[in-house]
């Protein structure tokens, strides 16, 4: 399983946009080919903080994802609306205790 986790810093002002967004394609991103788990996450004590992770089946997935218009019509709203440089990490799951 290969996880991408991204950390995404807001404009206070510009947060609801962005949930407007994710909201929009949430179902669209989480259905694309390889794509297994989608969450949001918001920082409790700094509510201009979101993460998003996605579940892929493979890094090549992830970047058929990357190289989408889905993915630049999403990140073309998105970007537009940091405040501060989004920092992303891709990782491998080794376990999951449920």
């Amino acid at each position: 399983m290969f996880v991408r986790i991204v950390k995404m810093t807001f404009d206070a002002h510009k947060t609801d946009q962005f949930l407007e967004n994710f909201n929009e394609n949430k179902d669209k991103i989480r259905n694309f080919e390889g794509c297994r788990l989608l969450e949001l996450y918001r920082d409790k004590n700094t509510p201009t903080i979101f993460f998003s992770y996605s579940y892929w089946d493979s890094e090549k997935d992830l970047n058929n994802y990357r190289n989408s218009e889905l993915f630049k019509t999403v990140w073309a709203k998105t970007k537009v609306l940091f405040s501060d440089k989004p920092e992303a990490w891709s990782v491998d799951k080794l376990e999951s205790l449920t």
